[in-house]
Order: C-alpha cells, then structure tokens, then sequence
C-alpha cells in the first residue's frame, strides 16, 4: 500500500514540524475560544516551542467537560468556530458535546483505513451509529476521504445487516469487532455469504488476540483505531500488526502522570495527552483519561509496514474508573446521577462482566430503607433499570443488596470482564 511522505519522515523531521506549528495554534485557541483565552492569559505562545514549554501548559480532561460545557454550553467555550458554521453537533453520555467542522476528514480516520487496505471502489458497511454520536461520520469522512462508498448500516438488526452483506456484498467494515462477529455468525447461521468482507477496521472496545485470530481464520485482517470524539484519531494498527499502534502524524501525543500534568519518562504507562491543530476545535494538552505508553523500540526501529512514527502500547486501562462498554463511555458522574434520581438507593455500584462483545452490566444498590413489599421493589427496579437506559444508553441488570454490602472504597463502577 502507499505510503504518504508524513509517515516515512524521520523522527526529527516529524517533531521540528509539529514544534514549528505549535505556536500559532496556541495562539489560535486564545484568540478564538473563550476558555484558552483564560487559561492562557499569562502565556506567550511564541515561547511554546519544545516538549518542555508545552509540559508547562494547564492539562483539560475529559473528565472536566461535562461541567464545564454545563456553565458555558455547548462547547465550554473550547469552540473556535461559532455553532451556525459547524457541520454537526454531537453528544456523547456525560453528556458531552462535540463539533464537527467543515472538512470532509476532519477527524483524520482516512489515515488508519488507508493503513488497513481500504481504497478508492471500496464498499464499507459501516456499523457505527449515526444516531447522537460522532463514531458513524468520523469513519465514513474517512472513508469518503479515500473515495470509498459506504453503506450506513448503523447499529442493530442482526438479520437486516445479514441479508445487506449477501446482497450488497462489501469488501470492508467499520464498527465494533463485537459486533462483526455477531453479523458473521447470523450470517453463518440464515446460511448468507458473508465471505466479500475481507479487511476491517474497528474501534471503540478491545479486539481480543482471541477474536482477532477467530476472523484471521475466516480470511479478514481486522486491526484497530484508536479515536476519540473530541480529538479524533490518536493512534492505529496496520496489517503489520504485533509492533503496537502507530501515532498519528498530525497530532502531538504526551504520556503524563495520571491526573497530573507531568510527562513520564519514555516507556512508562501513564495518561494519553493530546494536542490537536483543528481549527475549529483547538484542544490544546487534552487530557483523555486513557493510560497507554510510548514503546522504546519505536525510537529505533520503524514499523514492519514502513512507517516511521512512534508507537504506544495501545489501551492500557483509565486513569479514572471511566469505562467503556460496548463502545460507549459509563462516568462515576453517571452512576452518581442515577443515586440522586431515586433517593431510596444509599449507595449504588456498576459492574461489568463477562467478555468483550458478551458483557453484562449490573447495576448493584443498597437501600437506605427496606421497602414493604415486593411490588415496592418490582417498581423500583424497574424505574432504576429505565433510568439508567436513559443516563448511560446502555440495558443493565439491576439487584439490591443487603445492608452494608458494598464496599466503602469509593469505587462506583468496577471492570470485572475478561480480556482474552
């Protein structure tokens, strides 16, 4: 596959550029956003010209958007683009909202399809939704970008996107690896050809070495992206796969102490930081609550498929409990608001269980009273259940516990799945 000449650059060419351009995007964000404006008031963004100046700058989180875009909606005032001359506004559970501008790959997701095959001609169903998240258009501008037709397929109807593939037949998907696999066996089982699909790119949960070997068995090279809804993509695999996940060229990535501001040193896990040079949504030291690391070896030693750029380890947990199931992001914030929803629940617990693509969420509540009857609870539970469809959009299990069952350790929502 071709390569372009931003991946085959050397490290010291890649950094001088990215130093080179960072100044005048500091000094973007605190002309034309409200909130970098503030923060950056006391700083000279034509002295941030290395690693180290950078390192200097305040740290946003993820974590901190949700209440900041509550007191300056929509954006927290990170917007450099006013809201009538943005393409799309999205909102992810928090919630938070993000923006789209005007440029077809705005998001960058064109690089990590090229990576994985795709090309001009190509069909891609796409299994991503196009219902309030952002993940559906970020891969098809990417897929577009690369003169590529996509199907929107969304998410759900098992059956319906069977017969699409047998009919349709597409070389390529986006969505979850779960998911694939779920269409793959519905597919095996109406007795559909599902064999056109030959290349994939997913993103939003682990792709398990299991798994991956599972579809290598049926004849598809699935690797993954990194993204996120706020700062596109970060990171990607190529089908020159077991050398990690390559850094996207035209971001500028930090490992930092975990809810710190600190870099850590070379190989150590720590936070994904993340500069952008999106003019529209200029995030400048974004913190994504993410761990991963920075692989040593990738100083040295190219990728086997020719490309030059650092690596990271991939997904290495989060530095807060903030966890995504079935793509989708669950925050303490949002178990704390099912708690107050329903004043009999003292305290309450989220647990995720069994595998990736399998998983099960529970709800766990101990009451601060008992309830009389078991109509009482009946409708309790029930109403728990819908509130936390309608927080989290998510389906969950929800039990009572007994008095005192829960463990005082401030954890509200515990990652018990598998990972194999």
């Amino acid at each position: 596959m071709t390569l372009d000449t931003l991946e085959t650059r050397s490290q010291l060419e890649r950094e001088k550029d990215l130093l080179h351009k960072l100044p005048s995007q500091i000094q973007h964000a605190k002309e034309h956003t409200e909130y970098f404006g503030r923060i950056f008031s006391g700083i000279d963004p034509a002295k941030i010209t290395s690693r180290d100046s950078l390192a200097s700058l305040p740290v946003t989180r993820k974590s901190e958007l949700s209440q900041a875009q509550k007191c300056s909606p929509p954006f927290g005032g990170m917007n450099a683009t006013a809201l009538g001359k943005l393409k799309r506004i999205f909102q992810s559970p928090g919630p938070i909202h993000e923006p789209q501008g005007s440029e077809l790959d705005g998001f960058r997701l064109a690089r990590s399809l090229r990576a994985a095959g795709f090309t001009r001609g190509d069909l891609v169903h796409n299994t991503f939704s196009y219902h309030f998240t952002p993940g559906a258009w970020m891969l098809e501008g990417g897929a577009h970008a690369l003169g590529c037709c996509v199907f929107p397929a969304g998410v759900g109807q098992t059956e319906l996107q069977a017969q699409t593939i047998a009919h349709l037949k597409p070389n390529a998907y986006t969505g979850t690896p779960s998911f694939l696999k779920i269409i793959l066996e519905k597919s095996d089982e109406l007795g559909l050809d599902s064999s056109s699909i030959k290349k994939a790119v997913v993103s939003g949960e682990a792709l398990p070495p299991s798994l991956r070997q599972w579809f290598k068995a049926r004849g598809i090279v699935v690797v993954s992206a990194y993204a996120t809804a706020d700062v596109g993509l970060i990171a990607y695999e190529s089908p020159a796969l077991g050398v990690g996940m390559i850094i996207d060229e035209e971001i500028i990535l930090e490992i930092v102490e975990p809810n710190g501001t600190k870099p850590m040193p070379l190989g150590e896990t720590g936070e994904v930081v993340i500069t952008v040079f999106d003019k529209d949504y200029p995030l400048i030291r974004f913190g994504t609550g993410d761990l991963s690391a920075v692989d040593p070896a990738s100083l040295t030693t190219p990728s086997p498929c020719g490309r030059t750029n650092l690596r990271i380890k991939g997904w290495l947990g989060r530095a807060d409990q903030t966890t995504k199931i079935k793509g989708m992001f669950v925050h303490p914030g949002q178990v704390q608001e099912i708690v107050r929803k329903h004043p009999q629940i003292e305290r309450a617990r989220v647990v995720v269980s069994g595998n990736i693509g399998n998983e099960e969420m529970s709800v766990l509540c101990e009451l601060k009273v008992n309830t009389d009857t078991v109509s009482d609870l009946t409708a309790l539970n029930a109403a728990i259940v819908q509130s936390t469809r309608d927080i989290t959009k998510l389906r969950a299990t929800v039990r009572f516990t007994d008095q005192n069952a829960l463990p005082v350790d401030g954890k509200v929502i515990e990652d018990a799945r598998t990972y194999i």
